[in-house]
């Protein structure tokens, strides 16, 4: 199988975002999905040739992680953006989720607000923990590492550098209000309600 980068075109021209920095963060994201192609052809091919017990397999192993991951939280992060954003519905089954698990919708926006004005590259990510019927809000340090076995994405909000220092500097929290008006609830409402 190979991976093919979603054109995301539709998200120029939304407010908060310049349209220099969202296209180079297009060519971040299409750099993610061509490395994991490379990375699935290149371990096959280590498979195919019985080479599983060498180090650079081992290597390749393990940088998979990073570039799918890179790949698929940026597919999260794009998709759960649109001009001019969308409301979360007050009567939808995340609200009333995010309402009973963080006490009010107002305590979830401040934690997750909080979590993605954290010093450190990352994500700030919105978890169903399905088994449990729980909400969390998680910092993903780099692409692969702290994320929740078994858990889905429901809201994703990347917080490298990259996505910010374009257009904000180090306002960080500026960016963090952008990214707030861009939502489209209606894709993290989806996700919630099909996890």
């Amino acid at each position: 199988m190979v991976y093919e980068a979603k054109n995301l075109d539709n998200l120029l021209g939304t407010e908060g975002f310049s349209d220099q920095s969202l296209q180079n963060h297009f060519t971040l994201y299409q750099g993610y999905v061509a490395n994991t192609n490379k990375l699935t052809e290149k371990l096959e091919e280590y498979l195919k040739e019985g080479k599983t017990g060498d180090s650079e397999y081992a290597e390749l192993k393990r940088r998979f992680g990073w570039e799918f991951n890179g790949m698929r939280l940026h597919e999260n992060y794009f998709g759960n953006l649109t001009k001019g954003g969308k409301e979360l519905d007050k009567d939808s089954n995340l609200r009333d989720k995010i309402v009973e698990d963080f006490g009010s919708y107002e305590n979830w926006e401040k934690d997750f607000k909080a979590l993605g004005a954290m010093r450190g590259i990352g994500w700030a990510v919105l978890y169903c923990d399905c088994q449990n019927d729980k909400l969390f809000n998680v910092w993903i340090n780099e692409h692969d590492l702290g994320h929740l076995a078994g858990a889905i994405p429901v809201l994703v909000m990347d917080v490298f550098e990259h996505a910010f220092i374009p257009d904000y500097g180090l306002k960080k929290a500026d960016y963090i209000e952008a990214f707030f008006k861009a939502i489209d609830w209606d894709v993290a409402e989806e996700r919630f309600d099909n996890a």
